[in-house]
């Protein structure tokens, strides 16, 4: 079985278009990884495109929270804060809906699970090892996918406890790199962002779950950034959202 793992997509259609046209015929099957909506341009047409695709499994997260009214957005930054109130300014009643109804993670499916920030706490960042580790340590399956720091790559725990972390840096253009995983090791493996990557590379960020190969592929498919800015310029959507998608920052 291949499952197609998207995350933090981000109200962006053209990146998540990209993705979807790279990943035809290459899956079996759909994941999505929580934050659906928040930042970009496009929330009711990317909303759209993911129910279409028919998840086996999809999670909330906290911009999907945020801008469907579950939380009010005062941990958020300024700008956050401002494309979430537009969010849900735009948002229509049947797609307000479908974000209130998504899952708490974990999510279990099949020999894995799914959360949008970590095992413990939906909307917590895993950016060392040591959050990773005592999150691995609560583990009951051996592989955990997650978004939120929209940075590609993730943590292993080998045998004895040791704390491996797993940078991905790949070649200009489509790119993918194979991360073989070993059954005596836990994993907590993020398929980077689509929709605003801030790990140094612009280009939209997906994975590859290959259960029987027990393989995971992490991708990244340029976009054509410029016209998911025109569309958030035309929206008057704060300025550093904008200018970030440039950089992958």
């Amino acid at each position: 079985m291949r499952t197609l793992i998207l995350s933090d997509i981000h109200s962006n259609l053209t990146a998540l278009e990209a993705v979807l046209e790279q990943a035809q015929g290459k899956y079996d099957r759909v994941i999505c990884l929580g934050d659906i909506v928040g930042y970009g341009p496009d929330p009711n047409e990317v909303i759209q495109r993911v129910r279409g695709l028919e998840p086996v499994a999809t999670v909330r997260g906290n911009h999907d929270k945020a801008c469907c009214g579950i939380t009010n957005a005062e941990d958020f930054n300024t700008v956050a804060r401002a494309a979430a109130s537009w969010t849900r300014q735009q948002l229509t009643p049947e797609n307000l809906a479908y974000l209130r109804q998504l899952d708490v993670g974990p999510a279990p499916v099949d020999d894995f699970q799914i959360v949008h920030g970590s095992i413990r706490d939906e909307d917590e960042y895993v950016f060392t090892p040591r959050e990773a580790g005592e999150n691995l340590e609560l583990a009951k399956v051996g592989l955990t996918f997650c978004g939120h720091t929209h940075f590609q790559g993730g943590f292993a725990r080998r045998e004895g406890g040791r704390l491996e972390v797993l940078r991905v840096r790949m070649e200009p253009g489509v790119a993918w790199a194979a991360l073989e995983l070993n059954p005596a090791s836990r994993y907590l493996i993020n398929p980077g962002s689509i929709g605003q990557p801030r790990d140094g590379d612009p280009r939209a960020g997906f994975g590859f779950y290959e259960s029987e190969k027990r393989t995971v592929e992490y991708w990244r498919v340029p976009y054509d950034i410029e016209a998911t800015q025109q569309r958030m310029r035309a929206a008057q959507l704060p300025e550093p959202l904008i200018h970030r998608l440039s950089h992958g920052r």
